[in-house]
This record gives structure tokens, sequence and C-alpha cells, in this order.
């Protein structure tokens, strides 16, 4: 008899240890990532490959060739989109002149971003929130505006990911708005990030977070030869440029040198990201960019912008701004022979559910503290409900000093909540939770006195 009880106790331990997790996921965005194509997606890329070059300084008058005709294209793909929108989704070629800077311009040039913007429907929500990548491309001399450059990965992927997002969110509602845009001018400087973050700012958009893709949609690195397209990267700074004076010596009073605007925004893609893509790790990077590189979210960020970079986990360089050539018995240029569209599909889920989950969620909640009149081993949390979305309730998250993500999450449908751990061993922060179980971004507290 001992024996049997013993055994019984053995199987609901180990029954204890394998148990399962149970991730809940809206309905709704679990149809649209499942809807996301590889197919949809080589159709883009191959299309705009056939363009032969979309160099930023190529010609703009040719129907087939160059940046001109790739912007046209983009354009006549959002316009098709907009039919079954309801007429919430409008597109256009917002443009600039620029003049030469004598480096990467060497002539007046007409700049365009191809711009969709889906409007949201709550006239109270002002929030935006951006998905993008870059039209251009170029090849070993990114002065060399005739010759064929396929750009399939760099950055034809992240243009890809934006055109397949809007194709299926613009058959959806959402309180927030959401604008789709492919820019030009990367390679010759972030000069169509730069356009569009400076208009922002000086218009007062309320943007709430940008997702940049940037070569995304191949699985192995050159040299080291490592095949890997079960994991992304999502590159986030810490602190803003503007995070000076008394917002910086707070920063390091409370040790929040971790919790900037663009490193919660990563923290949510992560979490997102994997509860609706299956087999994909999201590995938050600590850093702006690739070392010593830059891509076209750091306008944003310099403009105090919430903006991450989304890059494939190994990139290869014999891909990467170079002629098409054979070379020592290796293939070199960006070909679409060297796609994996089922890895784009994963990536392109990722940020389809992250932009959705945002979207439909509520805005942050507001004046978050933390109660610092006593010295106690609680913490005390309050705050104001959110402006915008109706609201279910409220996550107060959690995690230690060291760890990259929340650990915990604790619900209540209060505007307050105590906990039984120290604010001296853990941070906490404070989640909008709609009716359907989207979530705001997560607002760490200030001081409450």
């Amino acid at each position: 008899m001992r024996k049997q009880i013993l055994s019984a106790l053995f199987a609901l331990s180990c029954t204890a240890g394998f148990a399962q997790t149970i991730i809940n996921r809206d309905p709704e965005i679990d149809r649209m990532v499942k809807e996301i194509s590889p197919d949809s997606l080589k159709s883009y890329i191959t299309s705009l490959v056939a363009l032969g070059t979309r160099n930023s300084l190529s010609t703009q008058s040719d129907p087939k060739r160059g940046i001109g005709a790739a912007r046209n294209w983009v354009l006549a793909k959002f316009n098709s989109f907009a039919k079954e929108s309801n007429g919430r989704l409008t597109a256009f070629i917002d443009t600039t002149t620029l003049q030469p800077d004598k480096r990467r311009v060497d002539t007046v040039l007409l700049l365009g971003n191809v711009v969709a913007t889906l409007k949201g429907t709550d006239p109270n929500d002002n929030r935006v929130f951006i998905i993008s990548g870059h039209l251009d491309n170029m090849r070993t001399n990114v002065m060399d505006r005739t010759g064929d450059a396929p750009g399939a990965n760099d950055d034809a992927s992240g243009c890809a990911a934006v055109i397949e997002c809007a194709r299926i969110m613009s058959k959806h509602s959402f309180p927030a708005t959401i604008i789709f845009v492919t820019v030009s001018g990367e390679e010759q400087g972030l000069l169509g990030a730069n356009y569009m973050a400076g208009k922002a700012r000086k218009e007062n958009w309320h943007i709430e977070g940008v997702l940049n893709n940037d070569i995304m949609g191949s699985n192995n690195s050159s040299e080291t030869n490592i095949i890997d397209n079960t994991r992304i990267r999502v590159f986030s700074e810490g602190l803003s440029v503007l995070d000076t004076g008394r917002v910086a010596t707070n920063i390091r009073n409370l040790g929040l040198e971790n919790d900037g605007r663009a490193r919660q925004l990563a923290r949510y893609v992560k979490e997102t990201g994997e509860r609706y893509v299956e087999n994909l790790e999201v590995v938050m990077v600590y850093r702006n960019d690739r070392f010593l590189r830059g891509g076209d979210h750091s306008p944003y960020v310099q403009n105090g912008f919430a903006a991450v970079r989304i890059t494939e986990m190994n990139e290869n360089y014999y891909h990467q701004h170079q002629n098409v050539r054979v070379e020592n018995n290796i293939q070199y240029g960006d070909l679409v022979e060297f796609m994996d569209f089922e890895y784009l599909r994963k990536n392109t889920g990722m940020n389809l559910a992250s932009l959705a989950n945002l979207a439909k969620g509520p805005s942050k909640p507001e004046d978050v503290t933390v109660e610092v009149r006593r010295l106690t081993n609680y913490t005390y949390l309050n705050w104001k409900a959110p402006k915008s979305g109706k609201v279910k309730g409220y996550y107060v998250m959690m995690r230690e000093t060291t760890s990259p993500v929340w650990q915990k999450k604790f619900f209540t449908t209060d505007l307050e909540y105590r906990l039984p751990f120290s604010k001296d061993n853990y941070f906490f922060a404070v989640q909008s939770v709609s009716e359907t179980g989207n979530e705001s971004i997560a607002v760490v507290p200030g001081i409450g006195r």
C-alpha cells in the first residue's frame, strides 16, 4: 500500500513538473497572424527585385525600373487594399526635395516615402503606431544608380512585411491609428526616416511605437555558416538622447537605465510576438542597433519616440551591399534564392501581432506612482485610468533587477495594488488591459509622496 501511495505521489509530482502553460490569444489577432502567406511575401519581393535597381538616386521616370517605379508599385498595392477597408485606409507618396550633400547625394533629389494610414476608430484615441521598411537598396558603391541591385533581403524583406501587414490589417478596425510606410533614402543616410520623424515631431504626432524592419528574411550567416530560422533580434536603446538634466538624474537615482521607452517596446514585442508565433524566439539586444551601424528607427529615437529595429539573427554579408557576381566560388549579391519565406512569415507575424495588440489595447495608465512615505518591505502602487479605451482592468508587473523581461503579472480591477515584495529588489510597472485582453505598453512608476 505504501508503495502505491509513493507511486501516486511521484506521478503527481511529474505531472506538475510538466504542466502546460496556458497562452491566451485574442482570436481576431490569431486569425490575422495565420493569414500571413509566404507566397504573398515572395510575390512582393520578386516584384520589387524585378525593377532592377531601387537606388534612391536611380530613375524616377521609367515605369518599369528604378526607385520611382518601386514607389508607384507599393502605392498601387496599398490602394488595392484600401478598397476593402471601408474608407479607413488611405495612401500617398509623401515627397520632399533635398539638395546635394556632397557625400551620398550628388544631385537635387525628390525623396518619396510611400505612406498608408489605417485611421483609428476611436476619436478620443490619438495614438499612432508605425511599421516601417526601406524601399531603396544599393550595390557595392552606394552612388551606383544604374547597375542591377536585387535588394531581396535588404530591404525588400522589410517592405514585404509592411505590405503584408497592410493587406491583412486593413480589413479590420482598431481604436488607434496604424501607419504602414516604405521609406526611401536609407542607404543614402536615413533620409526618408529623418524626414518622417521630423515631420511627426513638428506636427505633434502621438507616436507610441515604431517597428522598423530591416534585413529580416534570411536564415544563414556568412563566414560562420550558422543556420537559424527560429530566432529574430530586436534592438532597443536603454536611454533616450532627450533624457538629460533632472530626467537623467531621476533615471540614475531609481536605477531605470534599462527601462527606457524603446526598451519597454522591445519587451512588449518579445512577449506578444512569442505569444502568437510558434517556434520563434524574440532575442532582445541591448543596444540601439548593430555595432557601429544604424537604421531607420534611429531618427524616431532621436526625436523622442519609442522605436526598435527588427533584424534576422545571423546576417550574411555576402548578400548585403554587394554587386551580383561569383568570386572564389562564392555567390555574392542580395538574391531571392537566399530568402527563407517561412522565416519571413514568422517575423511578419511577430510584427502584426504586436501592432494589432497595441492598437486594440487601451492607452497607458496615467500617473503611475509608487509610495515612498515610509520604509516598508511592501510595495504600494497607484495610478489613474487611461485617457482612451475600454478597460477591463490592469496588470501589475514585476521582475528582478537582473531580469530582461517581466516575470510576473498580477491582475486587478482597482486603481491601486499592494505587493509583499520590496522595491529594493524588484522593478514594477502597470499595464492597462482591454475587455478582449489586449495590453498597453508597460508604465514604470514615478515617485508618489
